[in-house]
């Protein structure tokens, strides 16, 4: 039993040992990251948007193949449209936790970072050079601060998903006309009180429920961008589409703060590089593409309304209880919203 006991102690000796040297890389060297060690970077990009909107056209086209061209192959890309990673609080859940590493959102952070949801405030911005001026600036800045303590995410870039109209299975050619509509929105706070001040009913629902919704007819419209209702084939289930721009909405690139700082500093740059690259070449898509979806739209047969003056100055009243609310709800965006509207 002595003899089996030496035995025992000699083996459990050597598999210390062994374990011993593994740990410390087999001759003191320090332990190596992913890619110090040859293996590819998984980087998962999350978003809803359909495939041939300038958002998703920009990161392939753009983002993916400059990150792993750059990186030599140090970092794969995966792109998921559609919501095909979930709903966009799902993969916005799973980008503060790591599950997944960046996403393309927008306002629905705002209830982390109020001040991101004073940028869908309706009318505040006047036009898409405005919008960009502001977000690619200190003000952009400035409205995500905080984003790495409260979140633990950071911005890369603004992006843009552009100004909103609305589309309707039924006439629609006043502005009384919205009295009653069953309009749906983001299930975001400010979209609510937004469609409380057009007369409308407020109807909260993923965009991804949205087209069997439309088509079923429990609700007459939606709101969103002409690239989204062209990209995500709503026109099919519509009728009208009314010129309103009453908010816009911009995105931004928002990143895994642990992950990005699992990032050797000249991956970060090659990232951060591709990012702002292919932030640019999405604005230029979307407002280039604008006047483009326009017309396909009027040959799938929609008719698209043009508010006249009276429309549009109806509009303007109807929001501006809506803005005292944000102001009273979110203490500091005023200040923010001056300076916002200052830019010229």
């Amino acid at each position: 039993m002595k003899k089996l006991s030496k035995v025992a102690l000699s083996v459990l000796g050597i598999m210390l040992f062994s374990i011993f040297l593994t740990g410390c890389g087999g001759g003191g060297e320090e332990k190596k990251d992913a890619s110090e060690q040859g293996k590819a970077i998984t980087l998962k990009v999350a978003h809803y948007f359909a495939d041939e909107h300038p958002q998703n056209i920009a990161l392939k086209e753009k983002f993916k193949p400059m990150v792993e061209a750059e990186s030599n192959g140090q970092i794969k890309v995966e792109i998921y449209p559609n919501a095909t990673l979930g709903s966009e609080e799902q993969f916005i859940d799973g980008t503060k936790n790591g599950s997944v590493e960046m996403c393309v959102t927008g306002g629905l952070i705002a209830k982390d970072l109020p001040m991101v949801g004073l940028t869908e405030m309706p009318l505040l911005f006047r036009d898409y050079a405005h919008a960009q001026k502001v977000l690619n600036g200190e003000l952009g800045k400035e409205i995500v601060k905080g984003m790495e303590e409260k979140m633990g995410t950071r911005t890369l870039a603004w992006t843009a998903n552009g100004f909103r109209v609305v589309s309707s299975s039924k006439p629609f050619e006043k502005f009384e006309d919205f009295k009653g509509f069953r309009l749906r929105i983001p299930n975001n706070p400010i979209y609510v009180e937004m469609v409380k001040g057009l007369g409308a009913n407020a109807v909260p629902m993923p965009i991804s429920e949205t087209f069997t919704a439309l088509e079923q007819k429990v609700i007459d419209g939606q709101e969103n961008p002409y690239a989204t209702l062209k990209a995500s084939g709503m026109y099919e289930v519509q009728k009208y589409v009314v010129d309103t721009r009453h908010l816009f909405s911009p995105n931004l690139y928002m990143v895994n703060e642990k992950f990005w700082q699992g990032l050797d500093p000249k991956l970060q740059e090659i990232v951060q590089k591709a990012a702002n690259e292919s932030a640019a070449y999405e604005w230029k898509l979307l407002e280039e593409n604008e006047q483009k979806d326009i017309e396909f739209l009027k040959k799938k047969g929609l008719t698209v309304v043009f508010p006249d003056e009276t429309f549009k100055q109806k509009l303007i009243e109807s929001q501006k209880p809506v803005q005292e609310w944000f102001y009273k709800t979110y203490p500091g965006t005023k200040e923010m919203a001056d300076k916002v509207m200052a830019v010229q």
